[in-house]
């Protein structure tokens, strides 16, 4: 049994005469505090069983607690019985608690916690993705890198419960832009350059023939008649654009490499600009089409001409708009994958584009629209490098490298690394993601590399150290320990904190999976690299009796263990260089 847990269940489900999926939601696991010893193991709370129960009497609360105590009897499993605020507490035998959590997290490895009764039952579905998505030829903003790792994450976790997942980057790679990009190109570009860092080359061209273009009408005009060329299926314009795009492709893949993140399609607009057209004649045969006076097409999303409900999806020329992608784009997706859930991960201030999005889908007749969910995040301010503002995703993978490196030279340990570049990187992406997932998404932040960088206190430079350093100690002391142990050795305070915390695990992912927000995980693993901290000072295993030295270490290598499965779902590397004190 999980435990302990699935005995309680058994045990409320027959007193209760309910089934025992109706109880799973209302048993938790007691949250654990840095400060204080926690009695109790697991908690059911009365006032949940009692919706479940549909008694709209409500009798007082506590009553109802103590009533249902009463009739609970201890055993070889629950070893004690009590009643808090609503709730009836219950504290397991305090070997077998012992022995099944670390039993569990061993067994269970990178699983531990997605196997609870939580997620018994669960559908297996079809996720698409779709994060990321800058623009070519453009700058790679910071809503692009928080829109990477809080896809990442999303798809990560999805993945871990066991969904099938499709990564779906979709990238700005159509549009007037690439009117502006061929001109220049032509005026100013050089293929060398192109070859050997074409995001960069394309970016100064992009910024050179727009500053052209103010003043000079031929530039523009050329631009434009470029784009049309383009639109027309025009080989030489077509091919040109096919380059910028694959180049750009190329050196995408290999940045987000150093992410740890990877996608299962590069998309982008310009798969869509002739299925956009099929979606205009299907909005017009539908009537929902209409004329303005600039020719523009429009949808009315009020059905009663309100101005601010026009969603416009035709530009006077014929061409197609943003709106009109995506609608194809989410039809073409719905053809090929047939997902269940399709979460788009952009800022916030794409809010309304996309419930006029989902709104224009339905009025389609597409009755799949209500699948398709907008997560949004909030703005993060005063993300700078050295070099000034962020240009390039790989400006800031760069800055982070220099400044880890920069910390771990200070502390005279770098010498000792075998990759330090690699390891400086790890850590410094680890700090960068927790601080942004620390908050809840839609949170706007002022960025500060100093607060990111800190290695005391709830970073991601402190989570990388706890699990470098449980990595040594397993290194160091670990041949020969590792086949049994002894739960009796495990009875501390300390001990005990750490073994109820890895309880909540499962609860922990739950809840994530939920709201889709990482912080309830982030929190969890803080949480958790604090109590090893002060469990690492306390119970030593140099010098201690093999009994107890191996118990300890069973149980420092299960910390470990939730510790990296937690990291990695966050889109987090661990490293295990236990020369790394930051």
């Amino acid at each position: 049994e999980q435990c302990g847990f699935g005995f309680c269940l058994f045990i409320l489900s027959r007193v209760l005469d309910l089934p025992p999926e109706n109880l799973i939601k209302s048993i938790s696991a007691v949250p654990i505090s840095r400060k204080e010893l926690r009695i109790a193991d697991f908690q059911l709370s009365v006032d949940s069983i009692l919706e479940n129960n549909n008694d709209h009497s409500r009798p007082d609360i506590q009553v109802q607690a103590m009533r249902l105590a009463e009739k609970l009897k201890c055993d070889t499993v629950v070893s004690e019985i009590s009643t808090g605020q609503g709730t009836v507490n219950f504290k397991i035998n305090r070997e077998l608690l012992t022995k099944t959590v670390l039993q569990q997290v061993i067994n269970d490895g990178s699983k531990y916690g997605l196997k609870s009764e939580l997620f018994s039952g669960l559908p297996q579905k079809k996720v698409v993705v779709e994060f990321s998505s800058p623009n070519v030829a453009k700058k790679f903003h910071v809503g692009h890198l928080r829109s990477t790792i809080i896809g990442n994450f999303i798809a990560n976790l999805k993945e871990a419960l066991g969904h099938q997942v499709t990564r779906i980057n979709y990238l700005g790679d159509w549009g007037m832009q690439f009117g502006l990009l061929g001109t220049g190109f032509q005026l100013f570009g050089y293929e060398e350059k192109l070859q050997s860092n074409p995001l960069q080359h394309l970016f100064e061209v992009y910024v050179q023939v727009n500053k052209e273009a103010t003043d000079d009408k031929n530039i523009a005009k050329s631009a434009h008649e470029f784009f049309q060329r383009l639109e027309l299926g025009d080989t030489q314009a077509l091919a040109l654009w096919q380059k910028f795009r694959d180049l750009s492709v190329g050196e995408y893949v290999r940045i987000y490499k150093r992410l740890g993140v990877h996608f299962d399609e590069y998309s982008g607009e310009s798969f869509y600009r002739e299925k956009s057209q099929e979606v205009l004649k299907l909005l017009d045969s539908k009537g929902l089409l209409q004329k303005t006076v600039k020719g523009t097409a429009v949808v009315d999303l009020s059905g009663n001409g309100d101005p601010s409900s026009v969603c416009t999806v035709m530009r006077s020329d014929g061409t197609s708009l943003y709106a009109t992608r995506d609608l194809a784009a989410a039809i073409d997706r719905m053809d090929k994958y047939n997902f269940d859930t399709m979460i788009y991960v952009t800022d916030k201030g794409q809010k309304k584009h996309f419930q006029q999005v989902f709104q224009m889908l339905q009025m389609m007749g597409y009755d799949w629209a209500e699948r398709c969910q907008h997560v949004p995040f909030g703005v993060v301010q005063g993300m700078k490098t050295r070099r000034g503002n962020v240009t390039f995703l790989e400006d800031v993978l760069n800055e982070i490298q220099s400044r880890m490196l920069q910390n771990m030279a200070s502390v005279k340990t770098t010498r000792e690394l075998e990759n330090p570049q690699e390891t400086a990187e790890r850590v410094g992406l680890a700090a960068l993601i927790i601080q942004d997932f620390k908050g809840l998404l839609l949170s706007d932040y002022q960025f500060s590399w100093d607060r990111v960088f800190q290695s005391r206190g709830d970073t991601g430079v402190f989570l990388q150290y706890t699990h470098a350093r449980l990595h040594s100690l397993e290194e160091t002391f670990g041949c020969g320990y590792l086949n049994d142990f002894n739960t009796a050795c495990l009875q501390e305070p300390q001990s005990v904190s750490i073994l109820q915390h890895l309880l909540r695990f499962d609860e922990v992912l739950y809840r994530s999976s939920q709201d889709l927000q990482p912080r309830h995980i982030v929190s969890y693993l803080l949480t958790l690299s604090h109590l090893a901290a002060m469990a690492h000072k306390t119970l030593l295993i140099k010098d201690s009796p093999p009994e107890v030295a191996g118990a300890r270490l069973h149980l420092f290598r299960a910390v470990r263990s939730v510790l990296a499965n937690g990291m990695k779902l966050l889109g987090i590397t661990p490293v295990f260089t236990h020369s790394v004190c930051f």
